[in-house]
């Protein structure tokens, strides 16, 4: 009867090879030596895919940080999948063993993976805004894209390998061929402000409607639009075109000849200050079709603000200083109290 555990597989083999082996034969003692490195090499590998097994059963996946240890043998999961990857890419993997890595679904290039799900968020955002061009705080289905699109755009941002890197430009031009308008000549701010206004005139809008205080996806494209119409000889050759091909030209000039007829008039324009009034308050009729509330503020188009609600207050309360010309305005406009 045998004392203490049996031997494990391998043990007997071992044994018998130091027990018949002359004490200076360095052939046998290397041929010892390597099958104890192979056996031990073996049991590692099999400790490992035991462990990917339980833990792909326990979370669905392979997507293992790599500082994860499981509790059961307190194995470095982790860490041995990314020895095994390093071995795969090296080629020295035996097709036996990447076949049933795969099969548990272990993912080869952790960073392709990482950008494949990015990739997928980008192109959510692309069907709800129409555009890659998201602000950097946007996020969807869990994903800072924003951030992401930012990152992916600086020099380098696509991997340091340019095959790949090719690869990922274009899998984004696929979605949006403006996804880096940095390249163009000019920010994403710009590039998403005009996808916005070309969705918007695509939808029906008049140019003319879109005045400041009307927006699409919280952004102000009216506002964005007049400061375009007044900045136009800043704007480089394509953002000119792309713009005219809208229908969108710049802003003429205000003449000094106009202002000082406009003066000569007397009474109609009342002066500067009552005349931009007039401006807002018809700019903001056209838009909403009905008079301020006191808290009103209007965006003029040449990016001023003014106080139009509170405007129109002074202007009752200073209704007898008012001349007939101003009245007349005013009462064209809806203004009932200026009527008469």
């Amino acid at each position: 009867m045998p004392v203490g555990k049996a031997p494990e597989d391998g043990e007997e083999e071992s044994r018998l090879l130091l027990r018949f082996a002359a004490p200076r034969d360095p052939a046998l003692i290397a041929k010892w030596i390597s099958y104890q490195v192979i056996n031990t090499e073996r049991q590692d590998w099999r400790r490992g895919a035991e462990a990917a097994l339980r833990y792909r059963q326990r979370e669905g996946d392979l997507d293992v940080p790599y500082e994860h240890v499981e509790a059961v043998g307190a194995f470095p999961l982790g860490r041995w999948l990314s020895d095994q990857r390093r071995t795969f890419r090296a080629g020295t993997m035996t097709g036996e063993r990447a076949a049933e890595l795969e099969e548990l679904g272990i993912v080869w290039d952790t960073a392709d993976a990482g950008f494949a799900t990015n990739l997928g968020a980008a192109r959510a955002y692309y069907e709800l805004h129409g555009t890659l061009a998201a602000p950097r705080g946007a996020a969807i289905l869990d994903v800072a894209i924003g951030q992401w699109l930012t990152n992916v755009r600086r020099p380098g941002g696509l991997g340091k390998d340019p095959g790949r890197a090719r690869r990922r430009a274009a899998a984004l031009a696929a979605i949006d061929p403006d996804w880096n308008p940095g390249t163009l000549g000019w920010t994403v701010d710009w590039q998403r402000h005009y996808a916005y206004l070309t969705q918007l005139l695509a939808s029906g809008a008049r140019l003319t409607a879109i005045v400041p205080g009307v927006t699409r996806h919280g952004d102000d494209i009216g506002r964005w639009l007049a400061t375009q119409q007044r900045d136009w000889d800043r704007l480089n050759a394509e953002q000119q075109r792309r713009l005219a091909t809208l229908g969108v030209t710049k802003a003429p000039r205000a003449r000094k000849t106009a202002a000082k007829t406009a003066a000569a008039s007397g009474p109609r324009t009342g002066g500067e200050a009552f005349q931009k009034g007039l401006e807002a308050l018809q700019q903001y009729i056209a838009r909403e079709g009905r008079l301020p509330g006191r808290a009103v503020v209007e965006v003029l188009p040449d990016g001023t603000e003014h106080r139009t609600g509170i405007w129109i207050s002074n202007q009752k309360a200073r209704r007898d200083k008012l001349d007939q010309a101003q009245r007349a305005a005013l009462a064209e406009l809806g203004v009932d109290w200026a009527a008469g």
